[in-house]
């Protein structure tokens, strides 16, 4: 249990006991539940969406959708999209990059970055809700983004200057958390599902190539870049295969 609550304390903003700053070490330990989180978030959506469908229509329900990810998490993930954009997109040498996107001022590439993402996923939402098995979809997408999050600790070296929480998770926390995705998978019993998470497992190993050979690695940027953009291919996956 604790696990899970440090789990949820490190990815949202949700009132979890007493919150407070968490050891590098605890949040490592706690890495294979990610999913588990996202899949919470996930269910959250469909309440809400399920409260207010028939009552607003479905561009407005997915623009909500988006603000209460945002407000839950932090804007987190949003944050490093635009962060990554701008240092992959504006620097040359990885010194560069890196420094750009330790400056948390947001460039173009990074406001279009942002803007993409948020129509891609409006507009996405906005038509899963209007299909009859839109329930699944907003549950496993975040789900999947989290446990794309593992693919790359377990496979690249941090990148950024210092100490990371990514030092600590490995080949344990992907294995557990593949196996929880897993879980999910089976109980959704759809082959949108299944293609969604080989999608996302797609553009994690695409985007971890580009990131080691721009960078030499990882940063914490680079993976809530990632979430965002496994995302929307998720999203996008399960719009495409019906």
């Amino acid at each position: 249990m604790n696990g899970l609550l440090t789990a949820v304390s490190f990815l949202t903003r949700l009132p979890v006991g007493r919150r407070k700053a968490v050891e590098a070490a605890e949040v490592a330990r706690s890495a294979g539940l990610f999913p588990l989180v996202g899949a919470a978030l996930g269910s959250f959506n469909c309440l809400a969406a399920a409260l207010v469908k028939g009552h607003l229509p479905p561009l407005v329900i997915a623009a909500l959708l988006v603000l209460l990810d945002a407000l839950v998490t932090g804007a987190l993930h949003f944050d490093g999209l635009a962060d990554s954009a701008d240092g992959l997109g504006g620097g040359r040498e990885p010194e560069e990059v890196l420094r750009i996107m330790h400056d948390h001022s947001i460039g173009s590439f990074g406001g279009t970055a942002l803007a993409v993402c948020v129509a891609v996923k409006v507009t996405a939402y906005a038509a899963l809700l209007g299909q009859s098995n839109w329930i699944p979809a907003l549950i496993l997408t975040p789900a999947l983004g989290r446990w794309s999050t593992l693919i790359l600790t377990a496979t690249y070296r941090y990148a950024g200057p210092g100490a990371s929480v990514a030092d600590g998770m490995g080949k344990r926390a992907l294995a557990l958390g593949t196996t929880l995705i897993a879980v999910a998978l089976a109980s959704a019993a759809s082959s949108r599902a299944l293609i969604a998470a080989i999608i996302v497992a797609l553009v994690t190993a695409c985007f971890g190539l580009y990131c080691r050979r721009r960078i030499g690695g990882i940063t914490g940027d680079t993976l809530g870049a990632n979430v965002e953009l496994c995302e929307c291919a998720a999203l996008l996956v399960f719009l495409w295969a019906r």
